[in-house]
């Protein structure tokens, strides 16, 4: 697969851990829990206003900081930091009340003032575009601002206060106007449930409960987050006892968890798609730029093979079938044709799998698909590369796996 990886991506977003795998040793961490983090803790990591468009810094910010509104179990938008809000008729303003009484870590008071700030000092993902859009902030009152748009946005919200932006995190501006970006850098104040203690930029990060913290004090005292990239050494912090949990721990070392019995594999299913991508298909001196080298490419994949040997089987796996009935898969079977009564069937018809017979004939990258992969190694991509279904006499049919463009 290393190989192959400059042709083909293995795309993931995930929004609060690394994967669908925990390791939890069985103990009692006594008012300490110790996690060996799959990345290193980037200081950029810490800060809201950086936060660059992926999931891994939100396991962050959700520990130190907090969001007007944020995703929480049962609810994609739940109310935090902001009470209510409401959108006027004509979609140009959206107005936030605030949760009042609530003090960031250094006891500075949380108001309008702090939104307004946050917001004209963000600059990660899609800071452009949200800065291009919104055409005023406005102060209205200390527990209200109102966001004033160039015109209507239906998706404001969809950046402003998801984790597709950190644009909606609170920062404290009396502190960092005090201290400056490098002070606050390195000791950063937010109004989460736990507080900074001290910090090895890269390497770890020692947090503290906020016992003032709004919604729900932290059952945990002292929270160690350890950058840990290698899966090896995240292991061996689990058997000698350095760490309580461990993330992102698969394949051999996932195996070697769930064979001992003082530790405990936990199985997690995050708002994560993984799927094959295929820059190359842009290119059109490339093979990938054929649809059907890559639907050739995706039904060799042995996803069950693959999800067991790297996942021990925790993920979930997604299809479409031959016939127009989806099995599970969030990819649509048909697509919309302009003008047309209904929708355009997404399988190979009678006339593509003649062209695409022709093709395997006539055409260099046919051949040179047979040599890299001969069809005796998967009746499936052998199925594919000629638009056909095929299945043994008495089995199931195979379902289809699509290319991601």
């Amino acid at each position: 697969m290393r190989a192959l990886s400059r042709g083909i991506v293995l795309v993931s977003f995930f929004v609060l851990a690394g994967w669908c795998g925990t390791a939890v040793a069985q103990g009692q961490p006594d008012g300490q829990l110790t996690v060996a983090f799959d990345a290193s803790i980037a200081p950029v990591f810490l800060d809201p206003a950086e936060t660059p468009g992926i999931g891994t810094p939100f396991v962050f910010l959700y520990a130190m900081h907090d969001a007007l509104i944020k995703p929480l179990p049962g609810n994609d938008m739940a109310p935090c930091l902001a009470e209510s809000w409401k959108e006027s008729p004509d979609g140009l303003v959206y107005e936030f009340r605030l949760r009042p009484g609530l003090k960031f870590h250094n006891g500075d008071p949380f108001t309008a003032d702090d939104v307004k700030f946050t917001f004209q000092r963000y600059k990660g993902a899609a800071a452009k575009l949200l800065h291009d859009r919104v055409k005023a902030v406005d102060v209205v009152d200390p527990l209200r601002v109102r966001f004033t748009l160039d015109r209507p946005w239906p998706d404001f919200l969809l950046f402003y206060a998801t984790p597709a932006t950190g644009a909606a995190w609170i920062v404290p501006k009396k502190y960092i106007e005090k201290v400056g970006e490098e002070g606050f850098r390195r000791q950063p104040v937010g109004l989460g449930p736990y507080r900074v203690v001290r910090q090895t930029p890269g390497v770890e990060l020692v947090l503290e409960a906020n016992e003032q913290y709004w919604r729900k004090k932290p059952s945990i005292k002292t929270l160690v987050i350890k950058g840990v990239p290698d899966r090896t050494t995240r292991l061996a912090m689990l058997k000698t006892g350095e760490a309580d949990i461990g993330y992102l721990m698969v394949g051999v070392e996932a195996a070697t968890i769930k064979a001992d019995s003082k530790l405990r594999l936990a199985q997690v299913i995050p708002p994560a798609v993984w799927w094959l991508d295929f820059p190359e298909q842009w290119n059109p001196k490339s093979p990938w730029h054929d649809r059907r080298v890559r639907l050739a490419a995706t039904m060799a994949v042995d996803k069950k093979a693959l999800n067991e040997a790297e996942r021990l089987g925790f993920s979930r796996s997604f299809r479409v079938s031959w016939n127009s009935r989806p099995a599970r898969s969030p990819i649509p079977t048909t697509r919309p044709t302009p003008g047309a009564s209904s929708p355009t069937p997404a399988i190979p018809t009678a006339s593509t799998r003649a062209r695409s017979r022709r093709y395997r004939r006539s055409s260099p990258w046919a051949r040179a698909w047979r040599t890299i992969w001969p069809p005796s190694a998967s009746r499936a991509a052998s199925a594919a590369w000629s638009g056909r279904p095929s299945w043994r006499r008495g089995g199931r049919r195979p379902g289809r796996a699509c290319s991601s463009r």
